[in-house]
């Protein structure tokens, strides 16, 4: 079996391995979820090749509910894995989509995502989301009161802008910030937008989602008739049938 290289999580966090798995597909926005069973193999396959990063976040389905289920049923697996899950995203009453990032929900998400994952700590805590009406550094406060608490060892942002990354670091060191990056998104590399530079410059890993444009560069996708009907994807420009064709040239 070929060992999957390992990667500094930050400057001051563990060796891991570059190849993560996102859970975010075991649970939602990719069709229909399968058995808890089976979803349980797929865990076990990761674990067993050495993809022992697992990320989550209380947004994806009932990821952090499954993988509580599992570690419950395999606690042995639970030592093999650096565990991830993200806070950030929350619902308004008309069921629309906000960011929240105050020291009040902070806490109260790293409570519910403990409790769903039967933990007692969560390895790497991403802001899923910046909340534009936070100040940032309240945001970092209060995470970086969990990890005094031994609630959370890392602290990570998704989706953040250059500006806001110093800023947090300021408060308490980034260990990863978690964004698109792929051949169909290179945004990061961009000077005007410095996100790239300013992690290299302060010791703050890329954690990539997508790294696969989405499923384009897998070669299981031939056309967008290829997702089922509730698959998100159909919604991106890449997956139109204007555009799909060409991207695949």
């Amino acid at each position: 079996m070929v060992s999957i290289p390992l990667r500094k999580l930050g400057k001051n966090g563990p060796n891991l391995p570059a190849i993560g798995f996102g859970t975010m597909g075991l649970a939602a926005f990719y069709g229909v979820s399968l058995s808890d069973e089976e979803r349980f193999k797929i865990l076990d396959r990761l674990i067993e090749l050495g993809s022992t990063y697992i990320d989550s976040s209380n947004f994806y389905g009932d990821n952090d509910d499954l993988l509580g289920k599992y570690f419950k049923k395999y606690p042995h697996q639970r030592e093999k894995v650096f565990l991830a899950t993200k806070f950030g995203i929350a619902f308004l009453p008309d069921g629309t989509r906000t960011a929240r990032g105050d020291a009040e929900y902070v806490r109260e998400q790293c409570d519910k995502s403990l409790q769903r994952l039967g933990l007692d700590y969560i390895d790497l805590y991403y802001v899923h989301r910046i909340d534009k009406n936070t100040p940032i550094e309240e945001t970092m406060g209060a995470l970086k009161e969990l990890v005094q608490a031994g609630k959370i060892k890392y602290i990570g942002l998704c989706e953040c802008s250059s500006d806001t990354i110093r800023r947090a670091y300021a408060i308490h060191p980034v260990a990863a910030v978690q964004i698109e990056y792929s051949p169909f998104s290179l945004d990061i590399e961009h000077e005007n937008i410095g996100v790239l530079k300013t992690c290299r410059e302060l010791g703050v890993a890329i954690v990539c989602y997508a790294p696969l444009g989405r499923g384009l560069l897998s070669g299981k996708i031939k056309s967008p008739d290829d997702l089922e009907e509730n698959d998100y994807r159909r919604k991106f420009p890449r997956y139109s049938k204007e555009n799909f064709p060409k991207n695949l040239q």
